[in-house]
């Protein structure tokens, strides 16, 4: 049975083709999923949540599957995207409606977008965070990866073989996460870029030390930290693990727009906005239905978090310009 909470959010389990997911749910009205990236779950929507609902939105936010209390298969390609995409209609199924707009941070920007792309019937729309769009297609992710290092490793490749990240980061999983948030935020960006890894070394060594972002509680840690403690990283990292495998899995959507009605949101400080660049400014091609696209000044990478109430300005006033065939108006089916 759901619970509600006092501040009136609702928990459930619900079956998909990774066994169960978890959802966070507030507020009634077109549906509207919320997907995270790594190395987050639900409480990344923390601020979004209330804020959907208040504007009249059935807001849920989900565990993805290998996060949280989601199922973690053991597998490594039971995390390839098209597994993701499944697992987004699965929601939809199980929540009693025919059709959802989708909102990604991160890996979830990806994991939204391509969820569109194969599935228009359910996903109307779609709002992608941090991470620009970029069809599939092109060389094989891992070659790309492996030239970006130069003489040190791009984290991508540094989490392909599975334990190795793993070993870093368990022992201490609530000091590597502080360090990771505070590299990627606007107020405590690390002068050495923390994407690459020295020969040898590990990824946090060029993380901040002691220092926490202004968005990130001690509380706000706990919350993640013991998430993580509890189910291990390698559900997470295997989303990285898949990259060729999605490669070669989405050969036949090579090039291919997002043509439903969209939104970019970035931070100006976020490698993801500047490396991909030549992908924001693609748009015209690549999301013929792009509504509007905006860089945060002075913010970095975890932009919902770091830029709360901006982020929700903008996705209301999104979703408000939305028309009711869109949003599924007059469609949806009892749960």
């Amino acid at each position: 049975m759901p619970q509600t909470s006092a501040v009136d959010h609702t928990h459930r389990l619900v079956p998909s083709p990774a066994g169960r997911l978890h959802l966070v749910e507030q507020g009634d009205g077109p549906l509207v999923l919320l997907l995270h990236g790594f190395p987050e779950s639900w409480y990344t929507w923390r601020h979004q949540l209330p804020a959907l609902a208040a504007a009249g939105y059935r807001a849920v936010a989900v565990d993805v599957r290998g996060y949280g209390r989601s199922s973690r298969p053991a597998e490594v390609d039971a995390y390839r995207m098209l597994e993701l995409v499944a697992d987004n209609a699965a929601v939809v199924e199980a929540l009693g409606e025919r059709s959802a707009v989708l909102v990604g941070h991160d890996w979830g920007a990806t994991i939204a977008a391509t969820s569109a792309l194969v599935r228009p019937d359910v996903f109307r729309a779609v709002a992608l965070l941090s991470v620009p769009y970029t069809p599939p297609g092109g060389p094989r992710p891992s070659e790309v990866f492996a030239r970006m290092g130069g003489e040190e490793e791009f984290y991508v490749s540094y989490f392909q073989e599975p334990g190795r990240a793993e070993a870093e980061i368990e022992p201490d999983v609530r000091g590597w996460l502080a360090g990771f948030y505070a590299a990627l935020s606007a107020d405590t960006i690390p002068e050495a870029d923390p994407h690459f890894v020295a020969r040898g070394g590990r990824l946090r060594d060029r993380f901040p030390v002691g220092r926490l972002p202004h968005w990130l509680s001690d509380a706000d840690l706990d919350v993640y930290a013991g998430e993580f403690e509890r189910t291990g990283m390698t559900g997470a990292l295997n989303r990285y693990r898949n990259m060729d495998r999605d490669w070669q899995d989405l050969a036949d959507f090579a090039g291919a727009p997002v043509t439903q009605p969209s939104l970019f949101i970035g931070g100006g400080l976020d490698a993801s906005t500047t490396w991909l660049a030549d992908a924001i400014a693609a748009y015209p091609t690549t999301l013929p239905a792009l509504t509007a696209s905006h860089i945060l000044d002075g913010c970095g990478h975890f932009l919902q978090q770091e830029r709360p109430a901006e982020t929700n300005r903008l996705l209301i006033e999104w979703l408000k310009g939305l028309s009711g065939h869109v949003l599924g108006l007059g469609s949806q089916r009892s749960g």
